[in-house]
């Protein structure tokens, strides 16, 4: 049995994958929640919640990559006025 954190991980990266897209599709989460043994290892966890952590994980990574860009470009900006 995985940990639910790594299944969400697992999650987030394989649909970021497969779609290109930080937005999470209801059906998509469904087929992985059903088909990947979410659903069998945490029978208490409700697609709902499934759904709502993956695309936080979605969101985090978008903020963190955001959060990257910024710190390179002020990096950039530094070293031009020197």
């Amino acid at each position: 049995m995985q940990k639910l954190s790594a299944h969400i991980e697992m999650a987030a990266a394989e649909y970021r994958q497969e779609t290109g897209k930080d937005e999470l599709v209801q059906l998509w989460s469904a087929e992985y929640f059903q088909d990947c043994g979410v659903m069998d290892d945490y029978p208490g966890l409700s697609l709902i919640e499934f759904h709502a952590l993956v695309q936080k994980a979605l969101a985090l990574d978008v903020e963190r990559k955001e959060k990257r860009a910024r710190l390179e470009q002020d990096k950039h900006k530094r070293a031009a006025k020197k």
